[in-house]
């Protein structure tokens, strides 16, 4: 007894459209045609596509397929080996199913990075365009460190991210005033953010270039402007407390 492509298919449970890529890459031997040209599948064929469809349905990748038949000497560690490869998806796959839950439960955009889903909603598409690139070149530590210290917004957020570009020189200063302390307070409470890329994985220069270039990018000229006063403003106050004369009557 001999079946056509769609019969020999239909009997191992896959599709013409997979049997004919077993034949293209080789996993399965084209079999002989009858009088009309139509392809005669028997019993070896059906058996061999039986075989593939185990093997696939145990998650052995096609490309990996004939390899485990040839593990004759040690088939136990081929077995050994894709139980660890399994292993790790489910993990990944675990691991995903909490991140989803974890966006779905603050309603938050599905691109944005686990750690900050429960604030996500309340950034600016800017705010989180920042985070996506803070969070691809700090360590998982930093990550976290940095959620935590921008959990609470401040007053003067709002009034920043919707700082219109040209903005004249007493709103810049008065910005950048009232930021100081805040920052201040904020490196005081949590050292952490004086380097924040000093254990980054891809080296703290690499990180620190990559972050610049996204505020760069992501700012507009007023509130560039802010931060570049807002720096100015800390070195001076890092001076300022540096002087053992500061805040003394006596004379220089």
């Amino acid at each position: 007894m001999a079946w056509s492509t769609q019969q020999v298919a239909e009997l191992a449970g896959t599709t013409v459209k997979a049997v004919r890529y077993y034949h293209q890459i080789g996993l399965l031997d084209v079999p002989e045609r009858a009088a009309n040209g139509y392809k005669r599948y028997e019993v070896p064929h059906l058996v061999r596509l039986l075989q593939i469809k185990r093997m696939s349905d145990l998650g052995v990748p096609l490309s990996e397929v004939a390899a485990m038949e040839r593990a004759d000497e040690d088939p136990d560690e081929a077995i050994r080996v894709l139980d660890r490869e399994l292993e790790a998806t489910v993990d990944r796959l675990n691991r995903v199913r909490e991140e989803l839950a974890l966006i779905l439960r603050h309603r938050a955009p599905a691109y944005v990075p686990p750690e900050f889903a429960p604030i996500s909603r309340d950034l600016s598409e800017r705010q989180r365009s920042l985070l996506m690139v803070f969070s691809a070149v700090l360590s998982e530590e930093s990550v976290g460190k940095f959620r935590e210290l921008i959990s609470e917004p401040e007053d003067m957020d709002e009034e920043f991210e919707a700082l219109p570009p040209d903005a004249d020189d007493a709103v810049i200063e008065t910005l950048a005033e009232r930021f100081l302390p805040v920052v201040l307070k904020g490196r005081a409470e949590n050292p952490w953010s004086l380097a924040p890329t000093a254990d980054a994985p891809g080296g703290a220069r690499h990180a620190a270039d990559t972050m610049a270039e996204a505020v760069t990018q992501l700012y507009n000229h007023a509130q560039l402007r802010v931060l570049k006063r807002l720096n100015e403003l800390l070195s001076e106050h890092a001076a300022g407390a540096e002087d053992p004369r500061e805040g003394s009557d006596e004379a220089p």
